[in-house]
């Protein structure tokens, strides 16, 4: 019997010919990564395990992205506690405010993160790198300390699924709309443990955005890890920005799976999560049939504030105006990105339309800062999460969507198409 790509990159770093689903494994981490509120716990542990240095200053990875810029004196405090630890330990990729970005689009974009790879990371997003052909996946903060001391962290090998994408994608339909279909359609723990390996003629055509933004919400769906099979796009993608050696694994064609799904594209239209699971989907013509009401519209997070994602929200709401009692906020995942948007004019479409743009942190997303909801107001968000109080107050509710219908809802003030844009 084969091995899926999941199994394989676990073996490898395990040292083993081979592994098997249920299988407990020791295996060495090629990134181990914290951010400003759960690395804080994991340096203390550090700490208190007595130990004085990392494992590898070249593979431990601190991101204040959480809180950054601080939001209040408790997050400086934090930050802080990042900021010393990694002077003191001369980690290699610390990245401080005016460099971060948001670390699941960062990380690619540095080149941190490879195909083939094994990454842990103090926040549960870390499956991100999943797009990429990497074994990514979220760990508690004793886990992460475990890792910098000494390489190594402890995994249950998980049994995989396979789900197929065939077909065209219909208009206005990205990556997200393909994951959040897959979580309606299977629950947010319909994966629970397990790896989902996303595959198909629709994924081979769809660029790095796209896939890390499917990786990136395996977890909605309860996953271990989500994982995509590198390509000649991801060659594409990493073959500039790496500076050490990667490798692609493939499943074998004799793999085996807990469950295979297809999916027919030509029989998904864009989709919106609606409070307050990410599987509480529905088509956007349905959706936009209830007149929902919108107080605010959120384009960012890991999940989609990359350059692809600003374009198309930029493409939408060219020459228009964001209704008059809606907030529009533009988050550019990284600096890059950043300066990128604002070289090809994307801010100046943004500007005049009335959004607020900002500097690159997870901030709404989680309900740190920089766009908290009152009781009872809601939310479009491009954001990857929209539990209760997800974004603020407990009685205000988050709808989850792709940037395009983000930026049309911000413009109409209600869930809306960019087709009802004249």
């Amino acid at each position: 019997m084969g091995m899926t790509i999941t199994e394989k990159i676990l073996a490898a770093h395990a040292g083993l010919e081979r592994v098997e689903p249920g299988q407990l494994i020791n295996a060495r981490v090629d990134i181990a990564l914290g951010n400003d509120i759960t690395a804080p716990i994991a340096i203390k542990e550090f700490n208190k395990a007595g130990a004085t240095k990392v494992f590898d200053r070249d593979k431990v990875v601190l991101v204040p992205d959480h809180f950054a810029p601080n939001k209040d004196i408790q997050s400086a405090e934090q930050c802080k506690m990042l900021r010393e630890f990694a002077r003191e330990q001369d980690l290699t990729h610390y990245y401080e405010t005016g460099e971060m970005g948001v670390e699941h689009a960062l990380l690619p974009e540095q080149g941190v993160v490879l195909p083939g790879d094994l990454v842990i990371g103090a926040d549960s997003h870390t499956c991100t790198y999943g797009g990429l052909g990497a074994f990514a996946t979220g760990v508690g903060s004793t886990d992460l300390a475990a890792a910098m001391i000494t390489g190594e962290a402890w995994f249950k090998v998980p049994e995989s699924m396979k789900f197929i994408f065939k077909g065209k994608l219909n208009k206005w339909v990205e990556g997200k709309d393909l994951i959040l279909y897959t979580i309606g359609d299977i629950g947010v723990d319909g994966a629970l443990y397990r790896a989902m390996e996303i595959c198909g003629e629709t994924i081979e055509d769809m660029g790095m955005a796209g896939r890390m933004t499917i990786a990136n919400m395996a977890i909605e769906a309860g996953a271990k890890n989500g994982i995509i099979a590198p390509d000649k796009i991801t060659e594409e993608y990493v073959k500039s920005r790496a500076k050490r050696t990667y490798k692609f694994y493939q499943s074998d064609p004799d793999a085996k799976y807990v469950d295979v799904r297809e999916y027919d594209c030509a029989k998904i239209e864009p989709q919106i999560a609606f409070p307050h699971l990410p599987e509480n989907t529905k088509g956007l013509s349905e959706a936009v049939s209830l007149n929902v009401r919108i107080d605010q519209a959120v384009i960012g997070s890991c999940t989609n504030g990359r350059l692809e994602d600003l374009r198309v929200a930029a493409n939408v709401i060219k020459g228009q105006k964001v209704h008059k009692y809606v907030r529009l906020l533009v988050i550019p995942a990284t600096q890059w990105i950043y300066r990128q948007a604002m070289k090809e004019g994307l801010f100046d479409i943004f500007l005049d339309a009335g959004a607020a743009i900002s500097t690159p942190t997870c901030g709404p997303c989680l309900g740190g800062h920089m766009g908290i909801l009152a009781k009872g107001e809601r939310a479009i968000a491009t954001t990857n999460r929209n539990f209760v109080g997800r974004m603020g107050h407990p009685e205000s509710e988050v709808y989850l969507s792709n940037p395009a219908i983000a930026a049309a809802s911000a413009v109409l003030g209600r869930l809306a198409s960019p087709d009802e844009l004249k």
